[in-house]
C-alpha cells in the first residue's frame, strides 16, 4: 500500500492507495479501485475538491415557501450558498432530478403537518460526489457518480446522508426511474400483489412513470396485462413493454371494454388515479380480486388532496367477492428497498427492464433543461403528456470538470 500527501486549498490531505478493492457493489455491479481520500482532522474534517469540480459560491435551489397544492404558488427559485457536507454526508452535484406526482402532496404539507415552511423541494437525484465527510470517505470518493431518495433534490448541489444514496455505474436519467417510480412497482406487486401465473393485472396510468415497470413486472410474472392510458402513442409504447391490452380511454369506453373483453373480472388492479376510476376497479374485480392503491393523482390538484369514491357500497362489493383493497406507501416498506433495487439494477443491465424517460423532448417549450423549468415538468405531467417518468436536466456536463 503506498501512502502520498496532497495540498488542496492549502489544507493537508492524503489519499491512501491500494489495500484491496471494493469489489462489486450489490447494486452497480460495477468495479472500482479502492481509492479513498482522508481528512487530517487539524485542518479540516470534510473534503470538497472545489477547483476538479468547479463549485460555486452559490447555487440555485426551490423551496417551498407557502403551503399549496399549486406547486408554482407554494415553491419559490431561491439562490442560496453552496452547503458543506457533515462527517457521514456527501455533497451531490444534481445532474437530473425526477418529478413525481407527490411533488404538489409535498408542497401542500399533506405528508408531514408539523413541518412549516420554508423547506426544500424535490425527491430523487443522480448526480457527481463533488464533497463528502470523514466518514463518508470510507465508502465514497469525489468523483463516484450516486442516485438518492431523500428530500430537497430540487437544487443544483444537495447535501445527502450517505445511507440515503445508491451508487449507480454512470449519471444517466434511467436510473432516476427506479428510486421511487420502480420500487413502488416491484414491492407493491411482490408484498400486495400476489400475483399468479394466468391472471389478469389491470395498471391505471400505464404508460407513466411508475405504470410502465407495474406492467413489466406482471408480464415477468406470466399475466396477462391490461393497460389504460390517454393517447394511441402511449398505447404503442405499452405495447413494446408486454401489455397484452392497452386501453386509449379516449376513444374506448373503458368499463364497457372490461365488461365485455373480461367478463370474469381482474384479479389485480394497480390503481394512481382514484375518483371513478377506483369506483370502476372495484366493480371490475375477479372474486378474491386484490386492488392495489398506490395514490390517487385526481384528487392531488384540489384543496382536499382526496377525489370522492362511492365508499358506501365499498363493504358490500368486496364481501360478495371475497375481494379486498390494499394501501401501499413506500416508507412504509423500506426493509424491501435494497433488495428491490439490487433486483432492478440487474434486470436493466442485463437488458430485461425497460426505463423510460421523458425529458419534454415533444413539450411545446422543449426540454427540461435547468431548475426553472422543474414548474413546466409538474405542469406537463399533470396534463397527462408524458410516456414514462418525467425527468429534468439540472446541469448539463461541465467541460472543464475532471469528474
Amino acid at each position: 500500500m503506498s501512502t502520498s500527501f496532497l495540498l488542496r486549498n492549502g489544507k493537508r490531505v492524503f489519499s491512501v492507495i491500494g489495500g484491496g478493492c471494493r469489489g462489486t457493489d450489490a447494486l452497480s455491479g460495477v468495479h472500482s479501485i479502492a481509492r479513498r481520500f482522508i481528512i487530517d482532522l487539524s485542518y479540516s474534517t470534510h473534503f470538497m475538491d472545489f477547483k476538479g469540480s468547479s463549485i460555486p459560491s452559490s447555487m440555485k435551489k426551490l423551496v417551498v415557501t407557502k403551503l399549496s397544492q399549486n406547486f408554482r404558488d407554494a415553491v419559490a427559485l431561491q439562490t442560496v450558498p453552496v452547503p458543506t457536507p457533515g462527517d457521514g454526508d456527501l455533497l451531490v452535484r444534481n445532474r437530473f432530478v425526477g418529478i413525481n406526482a407527490s411533488d404538489i402532496n409535498y408542497s401542500a404539507g399533506r405528508y408531514d403537518p408539523t413541518v412549516k415552511p420554508p423547506f426544500d423541494a424535490g425527491f430523487e437525484g443522480v448526480g457527481e460526489v463533488v464533497g463528502l465527510g470523514l466518514s463518508a470517505s470510507a465508502r465514497y470518493t469525489v468523483g463516484d457518480t450516486v442516485a438518492y431518495f431523500a428530500d430537497g433534490a430540487f437544487a443544483e448541489y444537495t447535501v445527502i446522508p450517505m445511507i440515503k444514496t445508491v451508487p449507480v455505474p454512470a449519471v444517466k436519467p434511467e436510473f432516476l426511474t427506479l428510486l421511487l417510480s420502480g420500487a413502488t412497482a416491484y414491492i407493491a406487486m411482490k408484498r400486495l400483489g400476489d400475483l399468479v401465473k394466468g391472471e389478469t393485472v389491470l395498471v391505471t396510468a400505464a404508460a407513466g412513470g411508475t405504470g410502465q415497470f407495474a406492467v413489466q413486472f406482471a408480464k415477468q410474472a406470466g399475466c396477462h396485462v391490461v393497460g389504460t392510458c390517454s393517447s394511441n402513442e402511449k398505447a404503442g409504447f405499452l405495447k413494446t413493454i408486454g401489455c397484452d391490452r392497452p386501453i386509449n380511454y379516449t376513444s374506448e369506453d373503458l368499463s364497457a371494454t372490461l365488461r365485455k373483453e373480461y367478463p370474469q373480472g381482474l384479479d389485480v388492479v394497480y390503481e394512481s388515479i382514484g375518483g371513478r376510476i377506483f369506483d370502476m376497479a372495484v366493480n371490475n374485480l375477479a372474486n378474491k380480486g386484490r386492488l392495489i392503491v398506490i395514490g390517487f393523482i385526481s384528487g392531488y390538484q384540489t384543496a382536499s388532496g382526496v377525489p370522492t369514491v362511492k365508499g358506501g357500497t365499498l363493504p358490500v362489493k368486496l364481501l360478495q367477492k371475497s375481494a379486498s383493497v390494499r394501501g401501499f406507501f413506500l416508507p412504509h416498506f423500506l426493509a424491501d428497498y435494497k433488495e428491490a433495487m439490487g433486483s432492478m439494477m440487474q434486470m436493466f443491465a442485463k437488458g430485461k427492464l425497460v426505463c423510460e424517460v421523458d425529458c419534454g423532448d415533444m413539450a411545446p417549450e422543449g426540454r427540461f433543461v435547468g431548475l426553472e423549468s422543474v414548474f413546466r415538468a409538474v405542469d406537463y405531467m399533470y396534463a397527462g403528456k408524458n410516456v414514462g417518468k418525467v425527468v429534468v436536466e439540472v446541469t448539463p456536463p461541465s467541460l472543464d470538470s475532471k469528474l
